[in-house]
């Protein structure tokens, strides 16, 4: 293939296409970023309040489902994929990429439970094929999908860090290889967790040594056998739980495809009300519960004792069902909502024998977002760079495999529904 002109020349144009994609996903980030900031940060400073009061959600839900129904009704492409039914890399359109941007930026700001992380590869696909048709290149179906792959890939990878887990993750939701590829990569995942944990247990007990590629850096504290135990006990409930909230998702989409308008105004409301008990119960912000929860699971890992336990039990609770309401109503993605979901739940089992707070919250983001997702090699590269401790890549690894054929054994719940094709006057056949 590397011997045909044509594709030599597609892949110059990627590589050139990747600047302007990933300049264009960068600001986006930012824009959103500091949207959020001003609106859940400085707007209740300014007013005379340390954070939100209960009722700020509110208001601000009410516009963001509002304004997300009428793009949803009125726009090309219905701003994006339903998040409900995970990530999607396909379909990318040049005529999408505004509804796509308008969607995200009404709702994730305004306190969607959702990630950017869907929009982005929706916006980096359409870009692509908008930059193809600005230099007037061939416009086949072939290259339709390769820019679009490369497109998404170079926007997310702004998001994620690098280029590895944006091509992993791309691979995957692309569907590379087809079923054969979870075939293939689910036992040699399982295989190769199960056999880091032997190598490790077996090596520390016997005092032998096989050989291996340590250049002489520090060694990492060993594995304890309970951090094992519970991080697959853990998988197990966390995959269920995540599973039952993405068909709650299914079930809030097929219910939101029934009047689009009021519906989806109505479960965005629903999803602020949940933030606002929670700061009632509590006394904690209700950004906490609104939001996608990537910045609180950074402050969450840095000092997960600052939550109490009933903040904790009550953060799972009710973030759980806005996630999934806003999961069939709002845009966005899955992936960081359901990494928080994880993170608290390995800090509220933190205490138990052998676990402790890095290796339960490294298997409970783990199991999350693996159920979330149903992208296992995709999972386990992402939780491997954001937990950044290489000694829990086999505790991550158990729990996602564990996580993912639990979810996969689930009924899977009612279908994403399609929405009426919107009214419109028919074109006039041509004299």
């Amino acid at each position: 293939m590397l011997r045909r002109p044509e594709y030599r020349r597609a892949l110059v144009f990627c590589g050139l296409i990747g600047i302007p994609v990933s300049l264009v996903a960068f600001w986006f980030l930012v824009l959103l970023h500091e949207l959020e900031d001003l609106i859940w940060v400085d707007w209740p400073h300014d007013l005379g309040w340390t954070d939100p009061p209960w009722w700020w959600p509110l208001p601000l839900a009410l516009v963001a489902g509002a304004v997300v129904a009428l793009v949803v009704l009125r726009f090309p492409g219905r701003g994006g994929h339903i998040p409900a039914a995970g990530l999607h890399s396909g379909g990318a359109s040049a005529a999408a990429v505004p509804g796509v941007a308008l969607a995200a930026l009404a709702g994730l700001p305004l306190g969607a439970v959702l990630g950017p992380e869907a929009p982005l590869i929706a916006l980096g696909g359409g870009l692509a094929l908008v930059f193809r048709d600005l230099v007037r290149a061939p416009a086949t179906e072939a290259s339709t999908a390769l820019l679009g792959a490369a497109g998404a890939a170079a926007a997310i990878s702004a998001l994620l860090g690098g280029p590895l887990v944006a091509a992993v993750i791309l691979m995957e939701v692309a569907g590379v290889g087809g079923p054969q590829l979870f075939a293939v990569m689910l036992p040699a995942l399982l295989s190769s967790g199960i056999g880091a944990i032997v190598f490790t247990g077996f090596g520390h007990w016997t005092g032998l040594k096989t050989g291996s590629l340590d250049i002489g850096l520090p060694t990492p504290p060993l594995l304890d056998t309970g951090a094992v135990v519970w991080s697959a006990l853990m998988a197990l409930v966390v995959g269920a739980a995540v599973h039952g909230i993405m068909v709650g998702g299914r079930i809030t989409a097929r219910f939101v495809s029934a009047r689009p308008l009021r519906n989806t105004v109505l479960c965005a409301l629903g999803a602020a009300g949940c933030a606002a008990c929670y700061a009632l119960v509590t006394g904690r912000s209700p950004s906490e519960v609104s939001l996608s929860g990537q910045t609180t699971l950074t402050r969450l890992a840095q000092d997960p004792h600052a939550w109490p336990v009933g903040a904790l039990v009550a953060v799972l609770a009710f973030k759980g069902v806005a996630y999934a309401l806003c999961l069939g109503s709002l845009r966005g993605g899955p992936t960081f909502p359901s990494l928080f979901l994880g993170g608290a739940v390995g800090v509220l089992l933190s205490p138990l024998p052998g676990l402790g707070v890095v290796a339960g919250m490294a298997a409970g983001m783990a199991a999350a977002c693996a159920a979330a997702l149903r992208l296992p090699v995709s999972t386990v590269v992402l939780v491997v760079l954001m937990v950044g401790k290489s000694e829990t890549v086999p505790v991550i690894v158990l729990a996602t495999v564990v996580s993912f054929v639990t979810t996969e054994l689930l009924p899977q719940g009612p279908g994403i529904p399609k929405l009426r094709p919107r009214a419109g006057r028919e074109r006039r056949p041509a004299s």
